[in-house]
């Protein structure tokens, strides 16, 4: 899978050698030096991972962060900074910064901090994708689904809710068919990727 990598840093020539840099990994780089023009072009549907300077004119890379998480996006970010402190590292943890560099930055620190970063982008996007699918079911169908993923045979699930065994049965196809997937085991895997937001 090819993961975009959006660049935001007012250095041009930091911007510039980061690209040559990571184009000889083959990661494909988007540079932006202003972080008000990533704001008005960043499409939401286009999810990739985020590099930024700590430092810029006008908006911080953390504002900048805080401003994409207000709108949901939520992609990982790696910040990276000619000015790194004890202070600074920990306000980027905290406001969920995936992980926190040093300028000069060497290349196979920022290549493998990536790497890593591309791996919860999948995660990401697998979420995503089931949010998307289970947003699909109706309120019984979801309710049925959960009562599934916590173990609980139909005939459970039709006294549960004082239908018949035949409806839940049908509330079950009705679910393996807008989820893709006649797996159990996948369906509860679907419905579990989503549990946090519930």
């Amino acid at each position: 899978m090819t993961h975009r990598v959006y660049l935001i840093d007012d250095d041009e020539a930091v911007r510039e050698a980061l690209a040559l840099l990571l184009g000889t990994y083959g990661i494909g780089v988007e540079t932006f030096g202003d972080p008000a023009v990533f704001l008005a072009h960043v499409d939401e549907s286009k999810p990739g991972c985020l590099v930024m300077d700590l430092r810029m004119p006008l908006v911080s890379g953390l504002q900048l962060h805080q401003k994409l998480a207000e709108r949901g996006i939520t992609w990982p970010t790696i910040m990276i900074t000619g000015h790194g402190d004890v202070a600074a590292c920990r306000r980027a943890f905290k406001a969920g910064i995936q992980d926190f560099l040093t300028k000069p930055v060497d290349g196979e620190v920022l290549v493998e901090a990536l790497h890593q970063a591309f791996a919860s982008l999948d995660t990401w996007l697998e979420r995503r994708d089931a949010r998307a699918l289970l947003g699909t079911l109706t309120e019984r169908e979801r309710e049925v689904l959960d009562m599934v993923a916590r173990g609980w045979a139909s005939k459970e699930i039709a006294a549960a809710l004082d239908l018949s065994a035949r409806t839940i049965d049908a509330h079950r196809a009705n679910i393996a068919e807008k989820l893709g997937t006649s797996s159990v085991a996948e369906q509860v895997r679907l419905a579990l990727m989503d549990a946090p937001s519930r």
